[in-house]
């Protein structure tokens, strides 16, 4: 992969997670909600729904944000498919197949800027000597 390449594909996926954080963040006590009422017939408890729908908006701007400046990148790209594993895990548990194919592209996409990420020069991580 060339350095550009990996830029546009870092750039993607950092204003995917970015974008889905900050339109939740303002109203995530609603996003709450939804999600709790989501996962009402699931297997997994509303305690551990929770903290994590709090969880989901900042994690998800927070990764997003680390992606576009390129900043802990490799550490970003794990967290942001950790992310995903766990939503996929709860996707599957309330059987909407529907939005998988998303979450697998994203888990996609961080698993081949891992691989990739010797071209990751156009950073932040780069000036700073990371």
């Amino acid at each position: 992969m060339n350095k550009i390449s990996y830029l546009i594909l870092r750039m993607a996926i950092g204003l995917s997670m970015f974008g889905h954080g900050l339109v939740r963040l303002p109203k995530l006590s609603g996003f709450s909600s939804w999600m709790v009422k989501s996962f009402e017939t699931s297997m997994l408890p509303e305690f551990m729904v929770v903290p994590f729908s709090y969880a989901l908006p900042i994690l998800e701007f927070c990764t997003g944000l680390l992606l576009l400046i390129g900043l802990f990148t490799r550490q970003a790209l794990i967290l942001g498919a950790v992310i995903m594993l766990l939503l996929i895990f709860g996707t599957t548990l309330i059987e909407n197949w529907a939005i998988l194919p998303s979450q697998l592209i994203h888990v996609a996409f961080f698993a081949v800027l891992l691989h990739y990420i010797k071209d990751n020069t156009w950073a932040l991580d780069t000036k700073m000597g990371k």
